[in-house]
This record gives structure tokens, sequence and C-alpha cells, in this order.
């Protein structure tokens, strides 16, 4: 088994009033060159999640990152404008909550963090600033909201 030292949450970057089905999201990663989708798991705007890739397998979701992290992703990240922001829906919101506490009982160590806190840290300050991240997404925090979940393994 890979050693899982991340849970990097991401969301597809497309505009969350515009529907994006697992098998459509599958078949734009294979059309970049990948074999399949590069999320391990995929939450719609409905709340359901989507098991995509067997998380056995490295992913193909953050360079660099991908040997020793599990990828996840959620629907949605732009507005109906196409501007970044969070969309999550609260089915969307209670999903990754209870998967990314689920992966934290069989990954304990792993840290949870959100793409753009991946981004190199061009200052060398030890902080990957906003004025670093190389996208938004997941267009929001997602370290600082899963922080409890964090918490909660560690005592």
């Amino acid at each position: 088994m890979r050693k899982i030292t991340l849970l990097v949450v991401h969301c597809t970057a497309t505009p969350c009033n515009v529907p994006l089905p697992p098998e459509l999201l599958d078949r734009i990663h294979r059309q970049r060159g990948f074999n399949g989708c590069g999320y391990h798991f995929y939450i719609t705007t409905d709340g359901d999640i989507h098991p995509m890739r067997d998380i056995r397998r490295t992913g193909a979701h953050a360079a660099g990152h991908n040997a020793c992290s599990i990828g996840i992703a959620y629907e949605g990240g732009l507005d109906p404008a196409g501007k970044p922001a969070d969309t999550r829906t609260p089915e969307q919101r209670e999903t990754l909550r209870q998967l990314l506490r689920t992966l934290r009982q069989t990954y304990p160590d792993a840290r949870i963090c959100g793409h753009r806190d991946l981004s190199p840290d061009r200052n060398r300050n030890g902080i990957i600033e906003p004025s670093e991240w190389l996208k938004l997404c997941p267009c929001f925090n997602a370290a600082e909201e899963y922080a409890d979940i964090t918490a909660q393994s560690e005592t």
C-alpha cells in the first residue's frame, strides 16, 4: 500500500450551475492523457460520493504530490459567471466532512490541505501565501475548515 501523507481537496473549476457527471469528468481526464479520472473521490452537488480511482493507485491531481496523496474533488468551484468561488452545497460540505473523517481514521498522519496549498513557497518563508497560489482550487481554506478533524485524530 502507498504511504498516504496528504488528503488533497480540489474543486473541478466548473460553473456551479452546469452539471458535471462523473462519467464526463472521467472522459475529460482521459482526454488529458490520464488513465482514468485523476481524483480518487468525486462529490457531486447532490452530496453523492463517487469513487473514481482505487486509492491503491497513484492519483493524477497534484503534480509532485500524487504518490503520497488521495485526491478528493467537489463539483463546482466557479460561480455562474465563471469566477472562482466556494460553491459547495450543504450536501457537498457534509459529505466532504464525513469522507475526510473516515480517511483520517485510516490515515491518521495524513495532512488535510487544498490543492492551492501545494503551490511553491516562492519567497521561502515557510508559508504558502495567496500571492503564491498557482490555482485558487478548492476556493476555500480546507486545512482551516477541517482542522477539527485533524485535532480529533490526534487525541
